[in-house]
């Protein structure tokens, strides 16, 4: 039984690790990443559909991306679901492709972006002790019906701070890389 509560918990916290790699591909950097538009979707005949689903994003050159539309009537739309987004990029329309040049970086926007990557940091640290907090009151909860020896209550618990540990120690890996990538001009 205490097997299974740590599995689950090595599971979501891995999960929560991944959300913030995710989350840290969509904080822009001075190259050209499909992964930018992510979050933004186009009014598709009524529906509201991903980007990547409606039209094809590359990296055109280091600092452009492309999106070609399957449909062309879809490039004005594309066009104003970009200019909603908060990504904070402006479109070139040329009537059948969209361009999204990113501007360079400047010192003041790397910090901005640093800072936007800490607190998400932070939420994928405070993720994963929340995981850690369930799953130890499960194995505690365990032991008080006596379902569980105090021993192997115990062994749990400190299995469960190793998971944390090491997923901790993920988080902040990934967070030095996305600084540093933030930091490179």
């Amino acid at each position: 039984m205490i097997d299974e509560i740590l599995e689950d918990a090595n599971e979501r916290m891995g999960k929560s690790i991944d959300a913030l790699r995710n989350t840290f591909g969509r904080i822009r950097t001075g190259r050209a990443n499909p992964a930018l538009l992510d979050g933004i979707f186009v009014d598709y005949y009524g529906v509201k559909t991903p980007l990547n689903q409606v039209a094809s994003v590359s990296v055109e050159d280091a600092r452009t991306l492309l999106l070609a539309p399957w449909e062309r009537p879809l490039v004005v739309e594309i066009e104003k679901a970009i200019l909603r987004s908060d990504v904070g990029i402006t479109p070139v329309n040329n009537g059948e492709v969209i361009r999204v040049p990113l501007p360079p970086l400047t010192e003041e926007n790397r910090r901005d972006l640093a800072k936007q990557a800490k607190a998400e940091a932070e939420n994928g640290r405070i993720s994963v002790r929340n995981i850690r907090r369930d799953a130890i009151a499960d194995i505690r909860e365990l032991v008080k019906e006596k379902e569980a020896a105090e021993d192997e209550g115990r062994k749990g618990e400190e299995r469960v701070q190793t998971y944390t540990d090491a997923r901790v120690a993920e988080i902040e890996k990934a967070l030095a890389e996305k600084e540093s990538e933030l930091m490179e001009i």
